[in-house]
């Protein structure tokens, strides 16, 4: 039997979905659609397919052919990931998906139904709702470029109403706001421990980790970063193909280094083009390793970006001016880094009675760069 679906488009325009479903007993034994223009297109295909698939040669044609979710999420990494270049979290994913008992679901026949209990299970198994969301997203990707590029008689819209369910019933949402920092005495054990293993280690993780605190760098830009392109006159470098939604390739942006981060920098060997020539799994699997060895709880590397912004703003930086360290493109993606502790801001002194306005007093970490033992002075206010 065949059902006619006519859904609204965001500009007006109505387009019409024809299902074709093949029944034996209750199960479903074949299923397809194709989205028309016009409802008279729908229901002419419709019946086309109908009078096709009484013929068994047909239907057994078209479920030896009918590839799995799994089938179609490899054909999609295959296809696209060198021409994409998307980040290491989709590919991950991805991957899961593809060996995920979810992908031995026949994608021609998955519903949204199937979709709302791979939701429940993964919930019943301690993922949270912002983590499977993300299933949810890449399966429709998966499905909308099998359906447009290859023409497979797939059905992208049971993401969407897979997706309205699970909202519904408070089994998605997005991500928790991470407010944490870490404290001083984190800091301390942490340095403590990298001084002592750097010594036998090929990655400088006290460095990196002062790095990252002082100049608000992902752990995979501060790899990314090239001798060539600092400049002494201005204290600047720059990030190629900086994180972005839509377009990452080629996006590159000069930042600005605080004196803190400049004093590491220029006292790393140059050894390769990279200023920091290591792999960045690698040193995240180093700070994670480290954080459980110390007993430290639910402390990220990321988390080291955020204290590096909320300085910035104790320091007395102005928003637009911290966006030149941490290159965020508006307020609303930088204070998602901002956890500001009122103990650390800076005073602001009022007008006197005379009507002259008195300077504000510095902070001390606004100060100028440190001199004599650089490296020392600088990993001093960066650990404490």
């Amino acid at each position: 039997m065949s059902t006619i679906k006519a859904r609204k488009q965001g500009n007006g325009a109505t387009r019409y979905t024809a299902i074709v479903r093949l029944r034996r007993q209750g199960k479903i034994l074949h299923r397809e659609s194709r989205t028309f223009t016009h409802r008279s297109a729908a229901l002419s295909w419709a019946k086309h397919r109908e009078v096709a698939l009484e013929n068994p040669a047909e239907l057994t044609r078209m479920r030896q052919s009918t590839p799995t979710l799994a089938e179609l999420i490899r054909w999609y990494i295959d296809t696209f990931e060198t021409i994409s270049r998307w980040q290491r979290s989709k590919q991950t994913h991805l991957e899961f998906l593809e060996r995920h008992a979810l992908g031995k679901s026949v994608a021609y026949t998955l519903t949204s139904a199937d979709l709302i209990r791979h939701v429940q299970s993964r919930r019943a198994g301690g993922a949270g709702p912002a983590t499977v969301i993300n299933d949810l997203i890449w399966i429709g990707v998966v499905l909308r470029a099998a359906k447009s590029v290859r023409e497979l008689p797939v059905n992208p819209e049971i993401v969407t109403q897979a997706r309205t369910a699970c909202g519904e019933l408070r089994l998605i949402g997005k991500a928790k706001r991470r407010a944490r920092r870490p404290t001083a005495d984190e800091l301390t054990r942490l340095r403590e421990h990298f001084s002592g293993r750097d010594r036998r280690a090929e990655i400088p993780m006290e460095a990196i980790v002062d790095f990252a605190i002082a100049s608000a760098r992902r752990e995979s830009e501060i790899c990314r970063l090239e001798w060539r392109d600092n400049d002494k006159a201005t204290r600047t470098g720059m990030v190629r193909d900086v994180k972005h939604p839509t377009a990452k390739d080629g996006n590159h942006r000069r930042f600005k280094y605080t004196p803190e981060a400049w004093a590491l920098v220029t006292a790393q060997p140059q050894t390769s083009e990279y200023i920091f020539p290591y792999d960045p799994k690698s040193i995240g699997t180093a700070f994670t390793r480290a954080c459980k060895l110390l007993g430290i709880q639910d402390l990220r590397f990321h988390d080291l970006r955020h204290e590096a912004t909320s300085r910035l703003f104790e320091r007395g930086y102005q928003i637009h001016e911290v966006a030149q360290f941490t290159l965020h493109d508006s307020w609303n993606e930088l204070k998602r880094y901002t956890n500001l502790k009122p103990e650390n801001l800076r005073d602001i002194v009022p007008a006197t009675i005379g009507g002259a306005r008195a300077r504000p007093r510095k902070s001390p970490r606004a100060a100028s760069p440190p001199s004599g033992d650089v490296h020392q002075s600088v990993q001093r206010d960066l650990w404490h």
